[in-house]
């Protein structure tokens, strides 16, 4: 069935000769000649099919349909101005926050110094971070901005930079490396006990490359995320894979050889399409991605010369 009502302007009409009384002080407030007021009303009644007013030389006084209409038209009103501020809101920059996700272990201090320094000179920019190993959709605006560790980005639809390459070893605590000793090549893997990632996750080939070198019953602790398998390694369980980088953060663990050849990957600041037309997510992407490389090759050196 056709709504008969259909001119919406007219609830903000009714309201203002409702609130002030007459047609001239409405009018007023409107901006509008008194008789275009008046003609205005005039058709809301026969639009609505109801007396809304009833007139005399001192201006007009609400019927109790009038009254009984006030609750709705001040909702419409109220709905209305929430819909003008929410779009004055969305024309604004930096009025939606940029939503990055990455692994726990990326939101580093490192990180948070860069967006720490994104934030000073940008102020106004608002940030969501999301903590997760999930690959969580950029395309279907899941996130805006991801942080992965892998060797390739195989999504045509997104928008990459590469940051960094990432090198992995194994690792003990230097408690573990005084009791057993530490292995200096795959041959002396016998006798010494592993903490490994179960399952392998991509950014991991280390894990790969070290489950085929050694025997099952060698494995004493597995875990599926970082934090856990650096905490048993850190703890003495066994011989672990650790990224140099991060390996850094934890000074009572000792390296046990180079990184092997074929187990290194990248780590990319990928963008959903959507994200990038935004201004703001793009000046973020420019800022971030050589502040991050220049300080990770810092961390790079002091891992290698550790």
């Amino acid at each position: 069935m056709k709504n008969a009502f259909e001119d919406w302007s007219g609830i903000r009409i009714f309201l203002a000769v409702f609130r002030r009384g007459s047609t001239l002080a409405a009018s007023r407030e409107l901006g509008m000649s008194q008789p275009t007021v008046a003609r205005r009303i005039d058709a809301l009644e026969h639009e609505l099919g109801l007396p809304l007013f009833e007139r005399d030389t001192r201006g007009v006084r609400p019927t109790e349909n009038a009254k009984s209409l006030l609750p709705l038209a001040e909702a419409v009103e109220a709905a209305i101005l929430g819909l003008a501020a929410e779009a004055e809101r969305a024309r604004r920059p930096n009025s939606r926050p940029i939503r990055i996700t990455a692994p726990r272990l990326n939101f580093s201090p490192l990180f948070s110094t860069i967006i720490a320094d994104f934030s000073a000179e940008h102020p106004g920019t608002r940030f969501e971070f999301i903590a997760s190993y999930e690959l969580l959709d950029l395309c279907a605006g899941e996130a805006d901005v991801a942080i992965r560790i892998t060797r390739r980005v195989t999504d045509d639809r997104l928008i990459c930079t590469k940051l960094t390459d990432v090198t992995s070893s194994l690792y003990a605590s230097r408690a573990y490396a005084q009791m057993y000793g530490l292995p200096k090549s795959p041959a002396d893997f016998v006798g010494h006990s592993f903490v490994i990632y179960d399952p392998t996750p991509g950014s991991m080939l280390l894990n790969t490359w070290l489950l085929e070198r050694i025997a099952p019953e060698q494995v004493v602790f597995r875990s599926a995320d970082a934090e856990s398998v650096n905490a048993a390694i850190v703890a003495g369980f066994g011989i672990g894979p650790v990224p140099t980088s991060l390996a850094l953060d934890y000074p009572t663990l000792v390296r046990c050889f180079e990184p092997p050849d074929g187990t290194n990957v990248s780590s990319w600041l990928v963008i959903g399409p959507d994200a990038y037309r935004r201004p703001e997510v793009r000046t973020f992407a420019k800022f971030f991605a050589p502040r991050f490389r220049a300080a990770y090759k810092a961390l790079r050196s002091r891992a290698d010369s550790a």
